[in-house]
């Protein structure tokens, strides 16, 4: 049985169940949700617990298999935790956790939870994935994304005794916020957890202290993290000023020029080959699936394509071969010699592109 994160505190409230699985690559959520079982456990007299992470193929299932049968020695309830960080338990884990999970459906003394990363479709049609979704509650944790992260932060705000400004100025602060922190949410959450100390409210007997921009600016550190997937929407967003952002944030953490250049050149690869398939009679749909453009790149595309002459894609198909010159060592007419100079250029003929209203 699934459940969704959201209704997991009022699960909890409700009672216990003996087997849950969390699976998700959100480690603050993950570690939220864990600790949240866990306390519940305690305070129903789940006083102990063994801790088993799967680190290859020579771990020892038995142990995994004993812990969860056996009574304890020293508590009448444990808890026992399955950990595995790859989220591929190999040919006998798979029959191990079978066993497993129909082992803890039937046991009042032991609450089995297991930890994985996030699970696709095809790994989640596994047959132990299958039977830890059927013997108990599975809770898959998704990460905050940027458009809810503003959001999410005045939540957080709001449990300690805190929020911003209303109206415009509050906006401004949150957005502000988000872009210090995005991409990087266990720290976003240590920065949350700072501006308490620095602005403490006698909370809950005082109403909420409002933070002003300034307080938040001079507080959080710009801890943001990006990666590629994350700036081939923003791009395709048209979303400028962040493409910006995310590209500067890239080049400080040393990601590769040519793993950049790769992302920014399949997209418009593949608005190309999208495209000409819509003019040869194709339906958009079947268009997008033949190319392998799936979720939300593919609300992306939808909105794209229209917008998108066959003159303007052969012109970024061009600039995407002038630049793949460049971040080999190559110097090309008209264009920076830097390749991140380039790519920005690029980037942002993309990403004009995508964002000229219809």
């Amino acid at each position: 049985m699934q459940l969704a994160p959201n209704q997991l505190a009022n699960h909890l409230h409700k009672g216990l169940k003996s087997l849950y699985t969390l699976h998700g690559d959100e480690p603050l959520l993950i570690q939220e949700a864990a600790d949240a079982i866990r306390a519940a456990a305690r305070s129903q007299g789940f006083s102990e617990r063994s801790v088993h992470t799967v680190t290859g193929n020579q771990f020892d299932w038995s142990e995994v298999l004993a812990a969860g049968g056996s009574l304890s020695l020293f508590a009448d309830k444990k808890i026992v935790e399955l950990r595995i960080p790859s989220g591929k338990p190999g040919l006998a884990g798979s029959t191990a956790i079978q066993q497993l999970a129909q082992q803890a459906s039937g046991s009042d003394s032991t609450l089995t939870l297991v930890m994985l990363p996030r699970m696709d479709k095809k790994a989640r049609d596994n047959a132990w994935f299958a039977a830890l979704e059927r013997f108990g509650l599975t809770i898959g944790v998704e990460p905050v994304e940027r458009n809810a992260l503003p959001q999410w932060i005045a939540q957080r705000l709001s449990t300690q005794g805190q929020r911003v400004a209303d109206g415009e100025e509050g906006q401004r602060t949150l957005q502000f916020f988000a872009d210090r922190v995005e991409g990087n949410l266990l720290a976003a959450h240590q920065e949350i957890q700072k501006l308490a100390l620095l602005f403490p409210v006698d909370f809950p007997k005082a109403d909420a202290a409002v933070l002003s921009f300034e307080q938040v600016e001079s507080a959080v550190l710009n801890v943001a993290r990006y990666d590629v997937f994350k700036l081939s929407q923003a791009v395709l967003a048209g979303q400028t000023i962040r493409v910006q952002r995310m590209l500067d944030g890239l080049q400080a953490e040393g990601e590769a020029q040519v793993l950049v250049h790769y992302t920014l050149s399949e997209d418009i690869r593949a608005l190309k080959r999208v495209k000409d398939a819509i003019g040869q009679g194709r339906p958009l749909p079947m268009a997008l699936r033949e190319q392998r453009v799936w979720g939300v790149k593919e609300r992306l595309f939808e909105r794209v394509l229209p917008r998108l002459s066959d003159a303007a894609l052969a012109n970024l198909l061009q600039a995407a071969h002038q630049v793949d010159g460049i971040v080999k060592g190559l110097k090309q007419p008209d264009w920076p010699t830097d390749g991140w100079q380039a790519l920005h250029r690029l980037a942002l003929l993309l990403c004009c592109q995508c964002g000229v209203p219809p």
